[in-house]
């Protein structure tokens, strides 16, 4: 089922949000419980049943490798970092069977190195985030960090149908405790209030202006071989702004879903084209698999890293990190391992490989740039003329898109060298073929800016919503004249936005990150 469907909007979330509240008044939050797993199972299976019993027979192996991480038993630490580490493997093998064996079977096949084509098979909705979940409620397991237990608990925590499509990424420590709390379950006009706009938003952002993008950016992505400079460019430029707006307004609407539920999701997406340095872009960008990937890969690999070094009495503080040795093994090493990794995570083939070596190597640069040119607060306080200062604000952010596009065009192409044609023809290898003027062609530049000075110049919704957000990370905002209230304007403008989209429903796609 997706959230933008008619089903889902006029028949699903209105039976669930009622079903929930209901019964937690009249029969108690374990049954409110009870009904948001039901609700969840629903609405994960609606697309193939047949994918239940692949989440529930995970669900089921989870749970109960978790039941013995929580022992209390110190004498069985190092059988539990065993028992915990055939539980990540297993994880890891069930995932890479779905996303990486078959087209790995196919890629020998083209190469002639396996005789007999071993087909495809369906990629389940939502593994890798279920997946990568469950992984992380292990790890809290081992550590001692899970209070909330029990197997109600476990399964409302990993099907929670807000994020179990696309994310974001959970900790049990920081969801459960808001469905332990008896004023989850108390139903407040403001907080469906809020919900229903940054609903509203969400939605509006994914069918009007992201499906809007999609046309464009397909058939671009179907013909990049020749491609002349201002179509490869337009092609580029599209498929940014529909993925951007495409994640951005599901991330959206995944915290709207769960406000509703009294619930406050964290932080998944802010305004990530607006960062000044790949550093801040993965700060802004998919939060929560940033996160992920830093606390259960990045650390335990560069505390490897110092633990080698100071093995060989080698140093591991900021002296020895601008060293070229210090530098390659305590930053670039974990830094391009986690980050190759991101990448092969969103998809099966090469051009994720260089989706996340690119990444990697911006990452590096980036932190390299900051070791030998930290910031001078003494330069940043002389007065400047304006141009000098929009110019100096603005000069980073264009560097570091212009580098986050180039990744793009591997993240979307078919294959390598379909990313490597239209990135050619964005260099202008194969000249240039400006179309006639028409009407239509005005009106697709002219909504393509507006979608452009939307991404890059005006406040998110969380900048609006101020002290309504719902999320669980505040967006820090100094608006004044927009800021959102539970209010009859605003009730005008999320029912506008509501109806815009809802004349799309069926013209609209299905969200890009359902396919990882």
């Amino acid at each position: 089922m997706l959230f933008n469907s008619s089903v889902f909007l006029y028949a699903f979330l209105p039976l669930s949000i009622l079903g929930f509240y209901l019964l937690a008044r009249r029969a108690g939050i374990a049954a409110a419980k009870l009904w948001l797993c039901i609700a969840s199972f629903v609405f994960y299976g609606w697309w193939n049943p047949a994918f239940l019993v692949l989440l529930a027979g995970s669900i089921a192996f989870n749970y109960t490798l978790s039941l013995f991480l929580s022992g209390t038993d110190k004498s069985a630490g190092r059988g539990q970092t065993l028992l915990l580490a055939a539980g990540i493997t297993a994880n890891v093998m069930l995932l890479g069977y779905f996303k990486y064996l078959f087209p790995f079977l196919g890629f020998l096949h083209e190469l002639g190195w396996l005789r007999v084509d071993a087909g495809s098979v369906i990629l389940p909705l939502g593994i890798s985030f279920f997946t990568f979940t469950q992984i992380g409620y292990l790890v809290d397991c081992r550590q001692g960090l899970v209070r909330q237990r029990g197997m109600l608990n476990y399964v409302l925590f990993v099907t929670f149908f807000p994020h179990l499509i696309a994310g974001p990424i959970l900790h049990n420590r920081e969801i459960m405790p808001q469905f332990a709390d008896p004023e989850t379950y108390r139903f407040k006009a403001e907080k469906l209030a809020a919900g229903l706009a940054l609903f509203a938003f969400g939605l509006f952002k994914k069918v009007v202006i992201a499906d809007s993008m999609a046309p464009w950016a397909n058939s671009g992505f179907l013909h990049t071989h020749g491609a002349p400079l201002d179509y490869a460019w337009s092609v580029a430029l599209a498929y940014s702004m529909q993925l951007y707006f495409d994640f951005s307004g599901y991330a959206d609407m995944a915290i709207a879903l769960g406000i509703m539920f009294g619930v406050k999701l964290p932080l998944n997406f802010n305004s990530p084209y607006k960062s000044a340095s790949i550093i801040d872009f993965w700060q802004r960008w998919h939060m929560t698999l940033t996160r992920y990937l830093t606390l259960l890969l990045y650390n335990p690999i560069a505390f490897w890293v110092a633990r080698r070094r100071k093995a060989k009495g080698q140093s591991t503080g900021r002296d020895a990190v601008s060293t070229p040795s210090g530098f390659l093994s305590m930053i670039a090493f974990p830094t391009m391992v986690t980050i190759l990794i991101a990448g092969i995570w969103h998809g099966a083939g090469l051009q994720f490989v260089i989706f996340g070596a690119l990444h990697g190597t911006y990452l590096c640069v980036n932190h390299a740039w900051r070791i030998v040119h930290p910031p001078d607060p003494s330069k940043q306080a002389v007065a400047l003329p304006a141009p000098m200062r929009l110019w100096r604000g603005l000069w980073p952010v264009l560097l570091t898109y212009l580098a986050v596009l180039v990744a793009e065009v591997f993240f979307r192409a078919g294959s390598v060298g379909d990313a490597l044609a239209l990135l050619a023809g964005m260099a202008g290898a194969h000249g240039s073929d400006l179309p006639a003027p028409s009407l239509h062609l005005a009106f697709n530049v002219l909504f393509g800016l507006s979608v452009g000075l939307i991404a890059f110049f005006a406040p998110n919704v969380y900048q609006i919503m101020d002290r309504w957000s719902p999320a669980l990370t505040k967006v820090r905002s100094t608006l004044r004249g927009m800021l959102w209230q539970p209010n009859f304007r605003w009730a005008l403008i999320g029912g506008t936005l509501l109806f815009a989209a809802s004349l799309r429903f069926d013209q609209s796609a299905p969200f890009l990150y359902f396919q990882f």
